[in-house]
């Protein structure tokens, strides 16, 4: 079960069909990253490895996020 809500619809239309931990965790944490950037190389870096790894995911979260920004 996990203690975070999705923020983004992106993402909790991603993790509706799907139950892996880690992967949720990763995006969570790519969601979270996208509103409130944390410094270091290593948040940077996990950042960088999801993005790569789920592209599409991660523009849609990226423009969800400016979307929110705008309208604010």
């Amino acid at each position: 079960m996990l203690t975070a809500q999705p923020f983004t619809d992106a993402v909790r239309h991603h993790l509706a069909n799907r139950t892996n931990r880690a992967m949720a965790a990763d995006l969570l944490f790519l969601e979270r990253w996208e509103m409130s950037p944390a410094p270091g190389a290593g948040p940077a870096l996990r950042v960088s490895q999801i993005r790569r790894a789920l592209p599409e995911l991660a523009a849609a979260i990226r423009a969800e996020v400016a979307a929110v920004r705008l309208s604010a």
